[in-house]
């Protein structure tokens, strides 16, 4: 599995035929400059972990100009199958989908969802979601999305058992970076963990160095790509 990060939340991820993109927030991101072209080549599948545009980011683009699949909650599907997007792939928490190659399913994360127009109104989206990747023949992985710590993340080791973890690490709009780690540690067993969501903008911690900090002593590797990156898991 090659796992690429774009910065944010944003990742690609490749194994078999799968190209996924995931909460694709690249031409706004002030860490990124390469644009959403390059990163949405071959894709076939964005998944969106909820409404927010920093998650969103250039997923209408995206999916008008491959054609992928586009996996989330029930509103964020239907307010993008009313702007014209026709390959829509919904469900809710608990829920299971098969995105043909690989299953998606819906967790908990502890966040908000909902999108600001330019005019200021505001478009609630629906629950924010983690999602649990299935893929045959290759690892279990777990994008958290943006959320706090949480006891029923045991539930989720308990029933998915991830080898591969995506963990935002931030702070002020998620969990820090030693309670990220205090969230590994407890209730996961991962054999890899890339941290997400930080140095993006102001307001977030700069840097990783408290979850790396945090996930010291544990057999967990951690793994901080560069911004465009790629890297095998």
């Amino acid at each position: 599995m090659k796992v690429t990060w774009y910065g944010h939340s944003a990742f690609k991820i490749e194994t078999g035929e799968a190209k996924i993109l995931i909460d694709p927030f690249l031409s706004g991101n002030p860490t990124w400059d390469g644009g959403w072209e390059g990163p949405a080549e071959g894709v076939t599948h964005v998944l969106l972990t909820h409404g927010h545009g920093d998650h969103i980011g250039d997923a209408l683009a995206i999916l008008k100009k491959t054609g992928a699949m586009l996996v989330a909650n029930a509103e964020i599907g239907t307010y993008f199958s009313n702007q014209g997007v026709e390959n829509v792939n919904p469900g809710n928490f608990g829920g299971t989908v098969d995105c043909g190659g690989f299953t998606a399913t819906f967790v908990l994360a502890h966040h908000s969802s909902s999108f600001f127009k330019e005019d200021g109104s505001n478009i609630y989206l629906g629950n924010p979601v983690g999602f649990v990747l299935h893929f045959p023949g290759d690892k279990t992985l777990y994008h958290m999305g943006d959320t706090d710590i949480f006891g029923d993340m045991a539930l989720i080791q308990e029933l998915h058992q991830p080898q591969v973890g995506i963990v935002p690490v931030g702070d002020r709009y998620t969990m820090g970076g030693a309670v990220a780690a205090l969230a590994c540690r407890r209730f996961f067993r991962f054999e890899t963990v890339i941290p997400c969501h930080y140095g993006t903008f102001p307001a977030l911690d700069q840097n990783a160095d408290k979850f790396i900090a945090g996930m010291e002593g544990t057999d967990t590797k951690v793994i901080t790509p560069k911004r465009g990156e790629s890297v095998e898991v």
